[in-house]
């Protein structure tokens, strides 16, 4: 049975189509730039990529091309061999605790959704739409960053605000990444030949969370009513004391949207750094001697250190920690730093086992008291399984 795992932006189309069960990846891509000039995608197929400038005036016709693509190189026969296709959503609110097929009442609670995530509801929804014209007869899913963490307790979940002001304006602590840290908490349960586990799920990248999760449930996450909470990212502050924000914007006159812009798209890395959001070019700062870079690194570990120790307390133990995502993948400094600060908890790095990058490997030494793991995460592969499940169901 032959999937397709979406992941749709405002001006982007990612892609990747499985054979199921067997879970045999078959093509992979990504369309960018829809709706602007010198748009164009690329494929991956049998270990080449291929990049082709074409005019992408929406996503309608990107989903056509990436059909086409399917076609002329034989992935499939037609378009009834598309038996799903699974739609990456960032944000369920409470109506979804779980991968759901895309009816319009579901649709339509997305539409509803979209002011908790203005650039991501949206252009899901186009997807979906431009999906559901191009491919009628695949089986349309939706599977939602926030679905994973709605078992988190009311303790866990809600604001000290007042709380009639909360339930009626829908304010609470939602959480995201929920699609990866699900993969890497089930994939580190197989590890370990066990599901009644305590795990601390570290999904670091540009934008990053972690995730408490007991017996396979999310207990607890640091994002909270949109991703700009929690951790230090890329270009995100993270958790900052609330009043800063009147603060700042009656002493700068700044206005509230002005605000937002400053604590999505300059602070974090780049705001601390001056250099770059991205963590290899601090960590190349680093190297040349720069303070800055140098500081941003400390605060970006002291934040994820933190997290991890409070989780830790939480769950009343930890039975492993899990790095994911583009940075705990790919970062032998930061890693390394991080594992050094948990050294109280009886925390061992081993060197040699560190030195990796973007594969599967166990990174702690063998008498750390807590395991740590490097796990690749796969969101796609997740939307698939869920897809095919809901097809059987």
């Amino acid at each position: 049975m032959k999937i397709l795992s979406v992941n749709a932006g405002s001006s982007s189309l990612k892609f990747q189509m499985y054979e199921m069960p067997d879970e045999i990846v078959l093509i992979s891509g990504v369309f960018e730039r829809i709706g602007m000039e010198e748009s164009f995608y690329t494929i991956k197929l049998n270990g080449e990529k291929i990049e082709k400038k074409v005019e992408l005036k929406d996503h309608k016709r990107a989903f056509e091309l990436l059909v086409q693509e399917l076609v002329d190189n034989k992935i499939v026969d037609s378009l009834d061999d598309i038996a799903g296709i699974g739609h990456r959503i960032v944000q369920g609110g409470s109506y979804f605790d779980k991968s759901v097929i895309a009816s319009e009442d579901v649709i339509a609670k997305i539409d509803e959704l979209s002011p908790l995530a203005p650039l991501h509801n949206p252009a899901a929804i186009v997807g979906i739409r431009a999906a559901q014209a191009v491919v009628p007869g695949a089986v349309q899913t939706v599977v939602f960053d926030t679905a994973y963490h709605q078992t988190m307790p009311e303790e866990n979940y809600l604001y000290a605000l007042p709380y009639d002001l909360c339930q009626d304006n829908l304010i609470r602590r939602y959480g995201a990444h929920g699609t990866s840290h699900r993969y890497v908490a089930n994939k580190m349960n197989e590890i370990l030949g066990r599901e009644d586990t305590k795990l601390i799920t570290c999904h670091i990248g540009n934008g990053a969370s972690i995730s408490a999760v007991l017996n396979g449930k999310c207990l607890n996450t640091s994002m909270g009513l949109t991703p700009n909470a929690g951790l230090i990212m890329g270009t995100r502050c993270g958790d900052i004391d609330a009043t800063i924000l009147p603060y700042l914007m009656e002493k700068q006159n700044i206005s509230c949207k002005e605000m937002d812009r400053i604590m999505n798209k300059e602070s974090g890395l780049l705001g601390i750094s001056g250099v770059s959001s991205d963590s290899r070019d601090i960590e190349a700062g680093i190297k040349e001697g720069n303070k800055r870079c140098e500081l941003a690194q400390k605060m970006y570990v002291r934040r994820i250190i933190d997290y991890i120790a409070k989780y830790y307390v939480e769950l009343g133990g930890c039975d492993g920690i899990i790095f994911t995502a583009g940075v705990g993948e790919n970062s032998v400094p930061v890693r390394k730093a991080v594992m050094e600060g948990l050294a109280v908890l009886g925390v061992k790095l081993d060197e040699d086992k560190n030195n990796i990058r973007g594969s599967l490997q166990k990174i702690s030494a063998n008498d750390s008291s807590i395991p740590v793991y490097v796990i690749p995460t796969d969101e796609e592969l997740m939307i698939a399984r869920d897809t095919l499940n809901l097809i059987n169901s």
